[in-house]
Formats: C-alpha cells, sequence, structure tokens
C-alpha cells in the first residue's frame, strides 16, 4: 500500500469543497443550489467552505442562508486580502476535509460532480483530479470567435479532453479540480502573484499549482464523469475582453517561468524570439480575411505582446535588485 494509500484508510475520508467569490451574489445561489444537490452511492461526510474575497454585494447574505438552510453543511468565510489566491490559500488552511475540491461561483455541477470527481482521490489511486468543463451558452456566438480553436476557448472556461478518464499529461482547470490535502503542504500553495483580481486577468494560480505536481511526478486524472457547466457572460463575448485577456496570459506565462536566461539574446530583457513572432504574427494577421481565423491571429500577437511586456518588466526589477546588492 502506498504512503498516500495507507494515510487514506487511516481514518473516514472527508471532503470540503472551496468556493471563492467576488461580487457574484446572483450566479453564486445557482452554483451553491447545484452543489447543495449533490448525491453519493456510498456515505461520506463532506462540507462545502465559501470564501468571501471582500465582496461589496449581497454574497454574504446568499452565503449564510445557505449555511441556515443547510447546518453543518455549508460555512462562510471572510478573506479581505484583494486577489484569489489568497481566498484560496486561507480556504485550505481552514478546510476540513483531506480531499479538497474547487469551483467557482459562476459554474452548476452535475447531481454526481463531486462523487465522480474525488473517487479516485478518496481511494488513494491518484493524487488529483480534473474533470469536464463545457460551455453554457445563452446567446448565439459572434462570427469573429474562433470555437474551434485554443484561442477562442480558452477565456470562455472550457476543459473537454473527451469521454475516456486517464492521466493528465496538463494540469486542470480551477474550477474544476480536486487534490489530496497533503499535496498542499508537500508542494506549498497557491502563489500570490498569479490569480485573478479586480481589473486584472493575470491567474493561472490554478494551473502553475498542477504543473507543480506534475513536474514532480505526481498523478493526477482526468475524470470525464465530473462535469461543470460553465455560463458564458456576455460581457465576455467582447474583442476586447479577449484581447486583454492574451495579453495578461502572455504576461501571466512570463511569472511563471521567469525571464529568459542570461546565455539567450535579448533587447531590454526582450527575447529575440518574441519580436520575430510579433513580426510575423502581424504580418499573419493582417493578410488573412476570415472573420475568426484573423481574430486568432490577432490574439496570438496580443499573447506575444504580453511576454514582451513582462519579460521587460522583469528584467528591470533584477537589475534594480543587482544595483542594490552592488551598491551594498
Amino acid at each position: 500500500m502506498s504512503g498516500l494509500s495507507e494515510l487514506l484508510a487511516a481514518d473516514h475520508m472527508n471532503i470540503t469543497v472551496i468556493l471563492c467569490t467576488y461580487n457574484r451574489c446572483q450566479s453564486l445561489v445557482k452554483a451553491l443550489d447545484s452543489v447543495a444537490a449533490q448525491t453519493f452511492s456510498e456515505p461520506v461526510q463532506w462540507d462545502v467552505l465559501v470564501v468571501d474575497n471582500n465582496s461589496r454585494d449581497q454574497t454574504r447574505d446568499v452565503a449564510e442562508d445557505f449555511c441556515r438552510r443547510y447546518p453543518g453543511r455549508f460555512r462562510y468565510l471572510f478573506e479581505p486580502r484583494q486577489g484569489k489566491s489568497y481566498a484560496l490559500n486561507t480556504a485550505i488552511g481552514e478546510a476540513k476535509g483531506e480531499v479538497l475540491a474547487f469551483i467557482d461561483d459562476d459554474v452548476i455541477v452535475d447531481a454526481s460532480w463531486l462523487q465522480n470527481l474525488t473517487a479516485g482521490v478518496r481511494s488513494g489511486e491518484w493524487v488529483g483530479a480534473g474533470g469536464r468543463i463545457l460551455p453554457q451558452w445563452n446567446c448565439v456566438p459572434p462570427s469573429w470567435l474562433p470555437q474551434k480553436e485554443w484561442f477562442g476557448m480558452a477565456p470562455l472556461v472550457m476543459f473537454d479532453l473527451g469521454e475516456e478518464s486517464g492521466p493528465l499529461s496538463d494540469a486542470p482547470f480551477g474550477t474544476n479540480m480536486t487534490f489530496h490535502r497533503s499535496m498542499f503542504g508537500k508542494y506549498g500553495t497557491f502563489r500570490i502573484d498569479l490569480g485573478p483580481r479586480p481589473n486584472s486577468e493575470i491567474r493561472d494560480e490554478d494551473t502553475e499549482f498542477g504543473r507543480r505536481l506534475l513536474a514532480a511526478g505526481e498523478r493526477i486524472k482526468y475524470e470525464p464523469a465530473a462535469v461543470v457547466h460553465h455560463e458564458v457572460a456576455q460581457k465576455r463575448l467582447k474583442r476586447e475582453f479577449f484581447l486583454k485577456w492574451w495579453f495578461d496570459k502572455g504576461r501571466t506565462a512570463v511569472r511563471e517561468a521567469g525571464v529568459a536566461p542570461d546565455g539567450e539574446w535579448s533587447i531590454n530583457g526582450i527575447p529575440l524570439y518574441l519580436f520575430r513572432r510579433v513580426t510575423v504574427g502581424t504580418l499573419r494577421w493582417i493578410v488573412t480575411f476570415n472573420p475568426s481565423r484573423r481574430f486568432s491571429r490577432k490574439l496570438a500577437v496580443w499573447l506575444a505582446s504580453g511576454m514582451m511586456v513582462e519579460s521587460f518588466r522583469q528584467s528591470k526589477e533584477i537589475g534594480h535588485k543587482r544595483e542594490k546588492v552592488t551598491c551594498v
């Protein structure tokens, strides 16, 4: 029996569902209703921890109403430090369960979602799992949206690798993932320099943690039977949103991986390959006439531009730190 299996067998397994929320009290009601309706084919102890990340709407009233309606099932926690990673890390410290499942405040989960998502982790076979995230359309997709391409669907939060389960080679998304609690003690918590904040699309705090585990050789399962439906918000179906999202995605990539090594050619800390990528990408964008393909290529340019900006910013910070050390 593996060390994780021994740990699981030592005590009755509990699950804590962690939902961090900010100013989305209306969609929060739908999300919590779907979580409250979870069913299990075996006795399992589980609860839901709602973390209010400094909301200014009726979020607290909504959460406390569920606490009254489902005593012992729902708990409310307030985290005043703005930023989802702060809320997530606080929740990890306050969670009662040995298996932690994560969702967002703008999704609806199937009735068997929690059982299917956590089964492999509860058995000790896997240290984590990620399920399918399917878009829920309330309108007709615009003609410029590249629906069959990653550039089009990633900002809308879709994760669908098909009907067959198996090991993941890339990290799951934060609105439908679970990890054994011990993983956070072993590998640390979510990075606070990543993760969404008001007026910022800097994120990847969730996938960065998953990639950390995969890089260490841990096994994470893809579980297609754990389904989350993510509503496509009307405000996201604007070109400006997609451009900002991919620009910040580029900045996030550099924050996560760091700037180019000193041995690589660069100008002001910006690797030369990014200049080439922006130049070639811009030419492809200009000569493309199909609306969705044209916009997809424009998004690729914005992604590379975000990487350039963040590379320049970080190289300056590194330079300032070296100057301080030299002065001392």
